[in-house]
């Protein structure tokens, strides 16, 4: 009786914890990994089309510029048929060096990564990368092991098919790596449009990268310049 009445006891105290149901990412905090973005790679991502998965590349990326964040670049075999970075990437960041892996599949089994990340002083990376289960999860599990708050962009992770991404951000998410989306990262990253940056300088960033949410700015503005309200629109609002 008394152990069960313990065993009770430690429950309700178990069930009446604080527990944090999300981590915020915190832009002073935070550096942006951009893992094996290449043009080879990116031909054997069949989870997203190839347009789209240009888009979630690139995306990714200018992440690091929106939000002036630290950026870590990091390329596989890129003298093989992993091919180079994209040349969009690294016009971006024409002053951050590449760190090029000639063997390593897990980044952080490479130093000068490791370094990298380690020089950024940040303990909150977002993590984006081809292939999903592989240079993304891998990498992904070893700066959790190694204390990190880690955020896979998993529309800037590719890989074979659906399943493959799914069982990967399964384990990823199991391991305490938080799933997110671009849009999401941005709006976590800037927490109100009257920050900075904020408003005036992302709308026009979504209006490129994530056009879905720039139609709904430039629809409002067209409305405004040049629309007319019938009165049956009224019963709408």
């Amino acid at each position: 009786m008394r152990f069960i009445q313990a065993l009770q006891a430690g429950l309700v105290l178990a069930a009446s914890a604080t527990v944090n149901a999300w981590n915020r990412i915190d832009k002073d905090n935070a550096a942006l990994l951009v893992i094996d973005h290449q043009v080879g790679l990116a031909t054997v991502v069949r989870d997203y089309s190839t347009n789209d998965f240009r888009n979630n590349m690139l995306a990714h990326a200018a992440i690091g510029k929106a939000f002036d964040i630290p950026v870590v670049l990091t390329t596989s075999s890129d003298e093989g048929p992993n091919g180079q970075m994209l040349k969009e990437i690294l016009d971006m960041y024409p002053n951050v060096t590449v760190v090029r892996r000639q063997g390593e599949v897990n980044a952080w089994d490479n130093e000068e990564f490791r370094n990298a990340v380690k020089a950024t002083g940040k303990k909150q990376l977002i993590v984006g990368g081809i292939v999903t289960e592989v240079c993304t999860a891998f990498l992904a599990l070893s700066l959790v092991d190694e204390g990190y708050e880690v955020y896979a962009n998993t529309e800037a992770s590719g890989t074979f098919d659906v399943r493959l991404a799914e069982d990967a951000n399964r384990r990823m998410e199991k391991a305490g790596v938080t799933l997110m989306g671009f849009f999401a990262i941005v709006c976590d990253l800037m927490r109100d449009w009257r920050n900075t940056p904020g408003l005036a300088q992302l709308l026009p960033f979504l209006d490129q990268y994530q056009f879905a949410y720039g139609l709904v700015a430039r629809h409002h503005a067209a409305a405004i310049v040049n629309g007319t309200l019938a009165d049956v629109e009224k019963v709408l609002i």
